[in-house]
């Protein structure tokens, strides 16, 4: 016989029972509903920060106290359920609204994070490289660079005592918003040095230059002389010809480079006669430096030029050019296309 006391256990043990059943059916179904249901998200996506060393218990924090998770403990043991716990990954993610916590824990230990880009263009300045990245909204609410001097700046990339102009490839570059302005840079010269030593390898024989920069210095003012694919291999001649023959390389991108801030869209005589080390109308040979960003067709051209035996051009002023064999072929375009005379 049982006594009354044993009854009364077993019943509450049975009740027990019974309630944590109850509790954790509840349990279990608020869990799936957390899992199933997107994230709280007011546009179209947010952006989420993973600084390197967060755990993951103060990632579960961060996302509920923005709003965008309800339990963090569910988010906790999804991770753990999952064997995700350590394998979070630092860096800026793009959350949207359609997003699961499953997906949202994806998304943070996948390393896909948000990309942007900036464009170097082909004929800017070094300087002008600078403003874009210092203008660029990754790199905008640090130091500046276009405050640091050149030697300064190249200093901090490891190529002390070179002059920057010319140095870095023009192209988009895609980048997480963990880089610095730097890190673009250190990229930009590191894949002009592998472009350069590529072109230069396949550079036609008995060139009037003998090195890989003056290479670069001879197709950085090509780079500015047009923007015409088909007139690049045609310009390099010309100057190829003329360096060859000792003719003075007379090209006005170098003059304006030399006059820097003074150059207000006009070149005078007085210009043309002062003696800077640009001024290809007074120096022999080649300027100091490049004069500009110069992309792997200038760079082509400069060591690939067409043959022929013009050794003269003038803007037509639609971006194309009259080339001429002698002086006086030149003159009569120059009179036509610049002074508006005719024939």
């Amino acid at each position: 016989m049982i006594d009354p006391m044993s009854k009364r256990i077993a019943a509450l043990l049975m009740l027990v029972v019974l309630v944590a059943g109850f509790l954790a059916g509840a349990l279990w179904r608020d869990y799936r509903c957390f899992l199933s249901t997107p994230i709280q998200v007011g546009e179209e996506r947010v952006l989420f920060d993973v600084p390197r060393g967060t755990s993951l218990r103060t990632l579960a924090k961060r996302l509920h106290e923005q709003g965008l998770i309800e339990r963090p403990t569910y988010f906790i043991a999804l991770a753990y359920l999952q064997g995700d716990q350590g394998r979070l990954k630092a860096g800026e993610y793009a959350l949207t609204r359609d997003m699961t916590p499953p997906r949202v824990l994806e998304q943070l230990t996948s390393g896909r994070v948000v990309e942007y880009s900036l464009t170097l263009v082909e004929g800017w300045t070094f300087r002008q490289a600078l403003a874009a990245l210092d203008s660029h909204e990754v790199f905008g609410r640090g130091a500046k660079l276009s405050e640091l001097s050149d030697a300064e700046i190249m200093a901090q990339i490891g190529r002390p005592e070179e002059h920057p102009e010319g140095l870095f490839f023009p192209d988009t570059y895609r980048f997480p918003r963990q880089t610095s302005a730097l890190d673009i840079l250190k990229r930009s010269l590191a894949r002009m040095d592998r472009i350069l030593a590529e072109e230069w390898e396949k550079r036609a024989p008995n060139l009037p230059i003998t090195t890989p920069y003056e290479a670069l210095i001879l197709a950085s003012i090509i780079e500015k002389e047009t923007g015409l694919a088909g007139e690049r291999a045609r310009i390099a001649g010309v100057f190829t010809r003329r360096l060859q023959r000792g003719m003075r390389l007379q090209t006005d991108p170098t003059v304006i480079y030399g006059m820097g801030e003074r150059y207000d869209g006009n070149i005078r005589r007085a210009d043309l006669r002062e003696a800077t080390p640009y001024n290809t109308y007074v120096i022999a040979g080649l300027p100091p430096t490049p004069i500009a960003l110069v992309g792997r067709e200038a760079i082509r051209a400069a060591l690939n030029p067409e043959a022929g035996d013009e050794l003269y051009f003038v803007a037509k002023g639609d971006g194309s050019h009259v080339f001429s064999r002698t002086l006086d072929e030149h003159n009569r375009a120059v009179r036509r296309y610049i002074l508006n005379r005719g024939d």
